[in-house]
């Protein structure tokens, strides 16, 4: 077990804790990486039974065994490590990461573009999807599109842009995922893991009612009470009924993307030594 002066010198901060943040989260964690989420106040993951960033409203979350919790300070987050747990913490600037100065930082923040991870901000720095350069504001780039690539790490370049296209699960690509038809505050009728029927009625946005796309099951759901706007993805179901088992295991698409993030940080090690 590392004192606190080696937990933050060995540290690796990844931003954001969501459904595919969290497949790379677990894999570094099994691995045995000194790790902190860094996460903002109010996440809007939909994948929520498999997120560490529930963390942050439920002060704890369990995904396949692992456990996060959120801490209030650096000295709070230590001993979240010591106890075996991954320490999270609220911070949407990644301000820490100046004052901890990290081994590596993984952005996986998935915003489809950087918001503020800079090549500088520690030894290794590696940025998850599109909106990263390799070499110029990251070391490398993970490629998040399903597809041959998915996982790859890239060393000179970008990944895939962004299609707003939703990857095939079943037969269903597009019309699996919900967005909301209007701005207003977030109320959910049916529960992550329910059986839901196309054209019924899951959630609605204020007073507008907010139906399923396609028969199957309620893979993510935005939080209660949240503050949507129109557009906003909400929702998300699995047209296959026999994997319900799913809401609550890493995806094989986040799996992969753990991978790339691995061999990134081995390979950079390697490269830096």
């Amino acid at each position: 077990m590392m004192n606190a002066l080696q937990w933050k010198k060995n540290l690796v901060i990844v931003r954001g804790g969501g459904d595919i943040a969290t497949g790379t989260i677990a894999r570094l964690y099994q691995c045995g990486f000194p790790l902190l989420i860094l996460e903002t106040a109010n996440p809007s993951c939909i994948r929520r039974t498999i997120s560490f960033c529930e963390a942050v409203t439920e002060s704890e979350m369990v995904v396949e065994g692992m456990k996060a919790k959120k801490a209030a300070s650096l000295e709070e987050a230590y001993e979240i490590y010591r106890q075996g747990g991954i320490p999270l913490m609220v911070d949407e600037e990644g301000l820490l990461i100046g004052a901890v100065h990290p081994a590596v930082v993984v952005d996986a923040i998935l915003a489809k573009k950087n918001l503020g991870t800079k090549i500088t901000d520690a030894p290794i720095v590696i940025g998850l999807g599109p909106g990263f350069t390799a070499g110029k504001d990251v070391h490398a780039v993970i490629e998040t599109k399903r597809g041959h690539d998915l996982g790859r790490v890239i060393y000179e370049g970008t990944a895939i842009a962004n299609t707003g296209v939703p990857g095939i699960i079943g037969v269903s690509g597009k019309e699996r995922v919900i967005h909301a038809p209007v701005s207003g505050r977030w109320h959910g009728r049916k529960n992550i893991g329910e059986i839901v029927e196309k054209g019924e009625v899951i959630a609605r946005v204020d007073e507008h009612p907010v139906t399923a796309t396609i028969s199957g099951v309620l893979r993510g759901m935005i939080r209660e009470g949240y503050p949507v706007e129109k557009g906003l993805k909400v929702a998300d179901i699995d047209p296959r009924i026999a994997e319900k088992g799913n809401c609550y295991r890493i995806s094989d698409k986040a799996r992969c993307v753990a991978g790339g993030v691995l061999e990134a940080i081995l390979h950079l090690e390697k490269r830096q030594s």
